[in-house]
């Protein structure tokens, strides 16, 4: 069964790109993965989302966003 609603967009209305690490400050996505996000399938977003989560792990805490 699949999902009518999809997989939810990782952006938490936090739209700044880190000079430093070249993601954005609040999803953490990079300029292609934001411009790409409503053209990718469901799987290609879990992807995304499952890449973040590697992301935020290496990030000093300070660089890292609430979620």
């Amino acid at each position: 069964m699949t999902d009518p609603v999809g997989v939810p967009s990782p952006c938490i209305n936090v739209c700044r790109m880190s000079p430093r690490t070249g993601l954005c400050e609040g999803c953490l996505r990079t300029i292609d993965e934001i411009a790409a996000w409503s053209t990718l399938d469901d799987d290609a977003k879990r992807r995304v989302w499952d890449e973040l989560d590697k992301r935020r792990d290496t990030l000093p805490p300070e660089e890292r966003n609430p979620r």
